[in-house]
């Protein structure tokens, strides 16, 4: 039996008045891809979120290897390095090279030498078909350029869980599978990964189970397969109408 990695157990999120998760319980296990889907507003990107503490919860707990998510400090930035993040904007240092970008992590956190990181970072730009760019600056790379090497940055950290929050959404269309098809070279060599995304050729392609959201709630999971010819909900059954229409 997989162990779970990730444990989201009865968790609440509260904005003020509004209710972003209502008990939410979600487990994925080791080595397991799953995609999170659903309309806009359904709470999707702030799950994700929560997962690394970039949200808080307002109830609840959320466990990564067996450790619940710590409220502040030194261990919550050790519990952080381990849970690889990938936003929607690239967030990479405008000022620093794309190599400087991937080992100042691994340099600064895991006490890595500048020579030790300068090879492991070659090796993941490399990986995700960048490495001939290391030394130019964010600016002069594409958007599926510059999203590729804040794949490689999370990778340098050595996560154990992969998030990614919509990584596409800010893409030009033809950037899109270059990204995608990085992500699923991931999945293939069994990275963990919850993947928040609009990209439902990803979820059929890389997911072992497809997590469905609609206001703040998970409503269905199943299989890939399973949820795209057979939904199980009116609310999926609803949403996957639209997707097919337009």
């Amino acid at each position: 039996m997989a162990e779970p990695l990730v444990v989201v157990r009865d968790v609440q999120k509260h904005y003020g008045d509004f209710h972003a998760l209502k008990d939410v319980n979600l487990t994925v296990d080791k080595g397991e891809v799953v995609v999170v889907i659903g309309p806009s507003g359904s709470g999707k990107s702030t799950l994700c979120r929560t997962i690394n503490r970039l949200e808080t919860i307002t109830s609840g707990t959320i466990t990564i290897d067996g450790k619940e998510l710590p409220k502040e400090g030194k261990a919550l930035a050790d519990l952080r390095a381990e849970v690889g993040m990938v936003f929607q904007s690239f967030n990479l240092f405008a000022h620093l090279t794309i190599l400087e970008n991937v080992t100042l992590g691994p340099i600064k956190v895991r006490g890595l030498s500048k020579a030790q990181a300068e090879t492991e970072a070659k090796a993941l730009l490399d990986r995700v078909g960048v490495g001939h760019q290391a030394s130019k600056l964010p600016a002069q790379l594409s958007g599926g350029q510059q999203q590729r090497v804040a794949i490689a940055r999370a990778l340098a950290m050595n996560p154990k869980v992969m998030l990614f929050d919509e990584p596409t959404s800010a893409l030009d269309p033809e950037m899109i599978n270059e990204v995608l098809d990085v992500m699923v070279s991931l999945a293939k060599e069994g990275m963990t990964m919850i993947v928040v995304t609009h990209e439902m050729g990803f979820a059929r392609k890389a997911a072992n189970r497809v997590v469905f959201m609609a206001d703040g709630q998970i409503v269905e999971q199943a299989t890939p397969e399973q949820f795209f010819t057979n939904p199980q909900s009116d609310r999926a059954k609803d949403f996957l109408s639209k997707l097919i229409t337009h």
